[in-house]
């Protein structure tokens, strides 16, 4: 998903006094309008770039569920000191299936675990908090990546192409249209001794003119949607495409132009509305 290209470009917006029923919806729209990052504390606390925050969008959100009266927000700016340091209270490490660990780099090591991904999560998406990150691992770790050809679209923090290299892809491409989230891949490429991966900047024009066996892309709906006719002409004939990063409202349109490119849906998972799916 994208990211702040900058750390004077980072804001977090607190709001307080959101009622229980609305805490995923509220949530869920938020990242939907740009977010990639969230706290929850006593107020929640979201990350966003100042080029996504909209108030109206805000404003707007709250007066549709009646809740303009009863919730309280502010907004404010950022340095990359303070985001890390909100990180460090709240970041736990993940184990997901049991067979994957995503930690920071100030978190130890656990017994038993096959694939352990060191993440450096500064102002980037993906350090497998957010349901969408969850799920893509999930469905990588039943895939047998062994010599295959993998490219990570809108890779934030560059954990699902770490993921693909460690489950011994041949090679593998990371790509994203954001400064910062192409340079905090760089440096956990070499906190997970990856070295291999190939990190690139832009957006589908950057893709190379190679059929990939898996093409993997956790970005927001509105990408997905304008992207997939590239990603479905980038796969090879057996390949598969994974994406997460939308709702489960938005799971039909997302199923439907996928289909207008010949591919199919074998498989979908649900977590708090969020939705990934698997198409060849």
């Amino acid at each position: 998903m994208q990211t702040p290209s900058s750390s004077s470009r980072l804001l977090e917006l607190s709001v307080s006094g959101i009622p229980d029923p609305f805490k995923e919806i509220i949530l869920a729209e938020l990242a939907e309008s740009g977010f990639y990052g969230f706290i929850e504390e006593e107020s929640l606390l979201g990350y966003v770039s100042v080029q996504s925050w909209d108030e109206q969008v805000m404003l707007s959100m709250l007066q549709r569920y009646g809740l303009r009266a009863k919730v309280s927000w502010t907004v404010h700016r950022l340095t990359e000191k303070n985001w890390n340091e909100s990180w460090e209270r709240s970041y736990e490490p993940v184990i997901i299936s049991g067979k994957c660990m995503v930690r920071a780099p100030f978190h130890e090591p656990a017994l038993g675990i096959e694939y352990d991904l060191i993440i450096e999560p500064r102002m980037a998406f993906g350090t497998a908090h957010h349901e969408t990150t969850v799920m893509m691992i999930e469905l990588m770790l039943h895939e047998s990546l062994s010599g295959m050809m993998v490219l990570d679209m809108g890779c934030g923090t560059g954990v699902l192409a770490i993921l693909a290299s460690k489950m011994g892809a041949a090679v593998v491409y990371a790509v994203d249209v954001d400064e910062w989230a192409i340079n905090n891949t760089r440096d956990n490429l070499v906190k997970n001794n990856t070295p291999e991966i190939i990190v690139i900047q832009g957006g589908t024009g950057m893709i190379p003119p190679f059929s990939f066996d898996l093409i993997l892309a956790n970005i927001n709906r509105n990408v997905l949607m304008a992207d997939i006719p590239v990603y479905c002409t980038s796969l090879a004939p057996d390949g598969k495409l994974m994406m997460s990063g939308f709702l489960t409202e938005d799971l039909e349109k997302i199923i439907s132009r996928t289909e207008e490119y010949g591919k199919k849906i074998i498989k979908h998972q649900e977590k708090n509305h969020w939705q990934a799916v698997v198409f060849q």
